[in-house]
Order: C-alpha cells, then structure tokens, then sequence
C-alpha cells in the first residue's frame, strides 16, 4: 500500500512537471503523461516498477476516463445527426475498418489468435476527442460546417467504440451465439442503467441537491455499481463504467454530476496516461517501423475514408477536407481499445507500444497540421481542381445564368462572407423590402448556406473571400456597396482590414461598410478605406438597455412578446 502511494506521488508529480512543459510549448497535455510515464516507468528510470500499483492506477484511470466520456455523449444530439454527419461518420468507420484488415493483414498481422489486425482496424478509425476539441475552441471553430461535422462524426465514433467493447470479450470465441449473447447482456445493463437513471436517481438526487459531497458520492457510487455489475456479467468494468455515464447523460442532474466529477475525472485520466507510458517500452526498429506504418495508414484512411463521402453529399472540396484533416489522428479511446486487448491477451505487447508510440507521434503531427488547416485546404484545393474534382464553384456560371447574367455581372450591393449578421440582415431586407434581395449577391464558402440561397432564389457565388480572384469575380469592382459582416474572430485566411484594402484597390468609388470587433479596430478600418465601420457591441448595449429600462417599468413581458412577433416573422438561413 505505501508502495502505491508512492508510485501514484511521482505519477502526479512528474506529470505535472512535463504538463507545464508540454503547455508553454503548446505540446498536447496527453503527450506529456504518457512521456512521464515513460521517464519513471520499469523501461525509464525504474522509479515505479511494481506491475500491481501499474495495473491498479491504470484501471482506476480507465474506469473514471470513459464513465466522463459516457457523461459527454449526448443521445439527442445523435439522434438529431442531419443526414451530411451520419453518412460520413457511416463512411468514415466501415470505410476505415475495411481497408485497416486488408492493409494490416497485408503487412502481416493476424485476424485469429493474436487479434492484431483486428484492434488496429479498430484503434485507427477512432480520432482523438480531447486533441480535437481542444484546437477547434481555440481557433473558434466548434460552431462553423466543418467543425460540427468533426463533432458529430467524434460522437458516432464513440458509439462505434461502445459496440466494440461489448463484442470484445468474446473475440477469443466469435460466434453468432457469443455475440448475441454479449450483445444481449449489454442491452439488459443499458435498459436497466436507464430506467434506474430516469425513474430512481432523480428522485434520490433531488433529496440531496444542497448537499454537493453526496451528489459527488452518489455519482461514483453509480460508476462503480454498474460498473462491477457489468464485470459480473462477463462484461468489464470499462463497459459498465461507459454505461454509467451514458445512462447519466440524460438525467436532470448531469450537468451538475460533470461539474462535481471533472476535477476527479482530471486526476485519474491523468493517471491512467502515465500509466500507460510505463508500459511503454524504448521502441526498437521493428516498432518504430510498424508505428508509423501505422500513422501513415491512419492519415491517408482518414483522408480516403472521410473526404470522400462528404465530397460525393456536394460539400465543397473545403468544407469536404477540413474535417478530414481535423480526425487524422488516432484517439485516446484508441489506447483504451488496445490496453483492453492487452489485458485479455488478445493483442501482442509489440503491436500496442507501435500503437502508442503512433499515437505519440499523430498527437504532435495533427496538433500542427490542425492550426493551420485552412492554409493547406487552400493549398490543396487547386491540386484537387487540376485532377478533375470539382468545387461547388463549377456550377456557378449555371446558377446565374437563371438570374440575368454571366459570373462577373456587377450587383449593387455584395455581402463578402455569411454568418449570422448576415443571415439576419437577409431575414430584415426580406420582411421590410424584398424587392431589394434582387439587387444582392453574397459571396461565401459555406455549403449550405449556398445551397440554401441558391434555393431561395437569390444571387449568391461559391468562393473564399480571402481571395482577390474571387472578389474580382464576383464583380466586386463593379459594385456600389461591399458589406463585411463577419467579425475578425470569425474570418478565415483575412481580417476586415486586409478584406477593405483589397475590395478599395478594386473599387475606388464603392461604399464599404466593415465590422470591428475591438474599439481600436474602427481607425484602422477608415484608414484602410472603409466608409462606415459597424461595432456590435454598440448595438448589443444599446438592446440590454432597451430591457433593463422595460423590466424597470413592469414592461419586460410585453417586450418578450413583441421579440417573439419578430422571431416568428422571420425566414432566417442560419437559425
């Protein structure tokens, strides 16, 4: 026991040392534990050696990773998938599994006895939820096509996880009847999770909101129960700890249950990591060699896998390759799949330290690639032109022709970019004076909001406005006024400035009107050219007030009623 205490102290410790590192040179956190596993493990220092405290702080470790991942799954959202993200996340996991058997038993791997072929396959169709996350909420791209596509693919993947885990323990003895049966003993845990989550938890936790230490305890009482349960089913532990935090997703109290359990959560991930790194040993040739075998298998699959069914659904060849780029790492989850194969001897030692040492390697390379995704999109797309794939530009000289024109016909006024204040200019123009939306062309790389505007009626022209090219064609130079909605934290490749320079060197004379999102941007913009500067925290403020002085007077409830009459009379692109 004073063994295990002080296996785990250097765990956290050296964990924390190379954390702080791996911040400042903005390195993944996971990267550094699994290196200070690696540097007091038996194949480093030798500092931590005994198997049983390895074994114990990576099962705990494991056991409190997925019940967080299984709290982070939202049923809802799975089921409200559009048709886009299903079919991806479709084509992206079959397609992925397919070629990993027939390139892993190509090079030599086995299907039975060791089921190398088969964890691999598996280990690289998952991406890495924490890595990607993480370098979209920093870039602010959670909420834009691609990164909600990344998202919903994330999610469809861990269910894809799931199903695995239940079949795992029965790969020594895969037939009909073991799978069903396996499937089945999943099916009565999840049924019986779920009713005691919706019709027994609430009620007990209601009893104990005020009492945040037994909301806390209540919560692991919950993994752990089902968890153990699950071992008794001949399941494991790692299943039932998944299905806790599943059939926890939906209660009333999840959001407080993650809050209390994060900081824990943080602590054992952070363990099971290092611990991982232990077993890490100093990877020869052949290991080296197969693990980035295997890193190079996962990129392109990815690649091949996901680009291709959203290229076929008319994504565009940008909004097709970011989220291809964005999954072209292997998960965590990945390493959760291939310890449990350790454990069960399914999987040889050699073949999990090159998954994890791919793992290591994708870690840094996705990172960098991921930051600067929209340059090599941009890079990419002329080559993939050049080839015969075509862009949803390819039709706009077909579009317009419906609408009067050739590609570099003038409109008074352009939208250069489409967010929501463009969506809501679009739904204001259309209820105070439609006859206007015929004089407007919008100029984007959206998609959907192409094909949305395009169906509606309405001159819009597939480009990057980051562009000169497009803006030249989109004739920009011959119109009278340019408007730039989209704020410089949201813009790709530009910022209001450059975008004003640009569209002043084309056009002298048009009026142009840009978006600061900081009080020190407005002169710069004047500067640049810019006719009229808009600063939405102005009008927000001036909204807020409008409220406050309405609650003051009784009046709030007659003003919600006058914002639902306008909510409901609008026809907005992006909701």
């Amino acid at each position: 026991m004073h063994e295990l205490i002080r296996d785990i102290t250097l765990s956290i410790l050296f964990a924390w040392m190379l954390g702080l590192l791996a911040h400042f040179s903005r390195q993944p956190l996971i990267l550094a534990y699994l290196i200070a596993g690696f540097c007091i493990g038996p194949f480093g220092a030798g500092w931590v050696h005994s198997q049983e405290s390895i074994s114990v702080i990576s099962e705990l470790g494991l056991i409190f990773m997925l019940f967080m991942i299984g709290l982070e799954i939202d049923l809802k959202k799975i089921v409200r998938a559009g048709r886009v993200i299903l079919f991806a996340a479709g084509g992206q996991l079959l397609g992925g599994c397919l070629l990993g058997v027939l390139f892993f038993v190509g090079i030599g791997l086995s299907l039975g006895g060791h089921f190398d072929a088969v964890y691999l396959c598996v280990a690289c169709a998952l991406s890495s939820t924490v890595i990607i996350v993480k370098v979209l909420y920093e870039k602010r791209e959670l909420d834009t096509l691609p990164g909600r596509i990344t998202l919903g693919i994330l999610v469809l993947q861990d269910i894809f996880a799931i199903l695995f885990l239940a079949v795992q323990p029965s790969l020594a003895n895969l037939q009909v009847s073991v799978i069903l049966l396996s499937i089945g003993r999943v099916a009565v845990l999840v049924a019986a999770a779920l009713l005691v989550s919706r019709y027994v938890l609430p009620r007990l936790f209601h009893q104990i909101a005020r009492r945040p230490e037994l909301i806390l305890l209540g919560a692991l009482a919950w993994c752990f129960l089902v968890a153990e349960t699950a071992e008794r089913l001949s399941l494991s532990r790692e299943m039932g700890a998944l299905i806790a935090g599943v059939s926890l997703s939906t209660f009333p109290y999840a959001l407080d249950v993650t809050a209390k359990v994060t900081t824990l959560r943080d602590f054992f991930i952070t363990l099971f990591f290092v611990a991982l790194g232990m077993t890490i040993p100093v990877p020869g040739l052949s290991v080296i060699g197969l693990a980035l075998m295997i890193a190079a298998f996962t990129v392109v699959s990815r690649l091949v896998t996901t680009f291709t069914p959203l290229y076929l659904m008319k994504q565009g060849l940008r909004a097709s390759l970011l989220p291809a780029l964005n999954l072209a790492q292997i998960s965590e989850f990945s390493l959760v799949v291939i310890q449990t194969g350790v454990t069960d001897h399914h999987i040889a030692a050699e073949t999990a330290n090159a998954a994890s040492f791919a793992f290591v390697v994708l870690a840094v390379l996705s990172t960098f690639v991921m930051t600067r995704s929209d340059e090599i999109t941009r890079w990419a797309i002329g080559p993939l032109k050049r080839i015969g794939l075509r862009d949803l530009d390819h039709g706009n000289g077909h579009a317009e022709e419906g609408h009067g024109g050739g590609h570099g016909e003038a409109r008074r006024i352009v939208i250069l970019g489409f967010f929501r204040a463009a969506s809501a200019l679009l739904a204001e123009i259309e209820r105070q004076t439609p006859v206007l939306l015929e004089q407007i062309t919008v100029v984007d790389f959206n998609p959907n909001v192409y094909q949305t505007l395009l169906s509606r009626g309405l001159h819009v022209i597939y480009g990057d406005i980051s562009n000169v090219d497009t803006l030249l064609h989109a004739g920009v130079g011959k119109s009278e006024m340019i408007i730039l909605s989209v704020p410089d934290s949201l813009l790709k490749g530009a910022t209001n400035e450059k975008l004003v320079r640009h569209v002043r060197a084309l056009n002298p004379t048009a009026l142009i009107v840009a978006t600061a999102d900081l009080l020190g941007d407005v002169g710069a913009l004047y500067e640049a050219g810019a006719s009229y500067v808009t600063v939405t925290r102005l009008s927000d403020a001036h909204e807020l007030f409008t409220v406050i002085e309405a609650a003051q007077a009784g009046l709030l409830a007659d003003k919600r009623a006058e914002l639902d009459q306008r909510l409901g009379e609008r026809r907005e692109v992006l909701p």
